[in-house]
């Protein structure tokens, strides 16, 4: 399980949203808390459909934090080549506990957290992101 809460010492000024897309209840719960309590709002999807759905019909997201492998019509790997597609502002984080992808494979700009995470590291890559 994801755990080592720590209050990150740089504050968020702007509510940042980030979608976190992760199949997993448990990992997906843990990932949003540790993300709200880093100072930023949070969506959740369960998969890529969804998150696209959210994408369409949410005007104010700013980051995409998703799983690599997830059950669907598309892993995150393709969610992110959509995003960054679709909707390019749009900041790219990914995770995976079993696959480390190649630079190559990864949108520009994106970035990549290994599972598993500990909330320091998570808000070292979202601020990088939006600061």
């Amino acid at each position: 399980m994801l755990t080592s809460r720590v209050k990150y010492p740089y504050s968020v000024a702007h509510k940042f949203v980030v979608l976190i897309v992760e199949d997993e209840f448990l990992i997906r719960l843990n990932a949003a808390e540790m993300v709200r309590e880093l100072g930023y709002e949070v969506i959740e999807a369960a998969d890529a459909d969804h998150a696209i759905e959210l994408l369409e019909n949410t005007a104010d997201i700013a980051i995409v934090f998703t799983d690599i492998q997830m059950p669907g019509s598309m892993d995150g790997l393709g969610l992110l080549a959509t995003v960054r597609d679709r909707w390019p502002p749009i900041a790219l984080l990914v995770t995976s506990g079993q696959v480390e992808p190649a630079v190559e494979d990864l949108p520009a700009g994106a970035r990549f957290l290994a599972k598993p995470y500990v909330q320091r590291q998570l808000g070292q890559h979202l601020h990088a992101l939006t600061g």
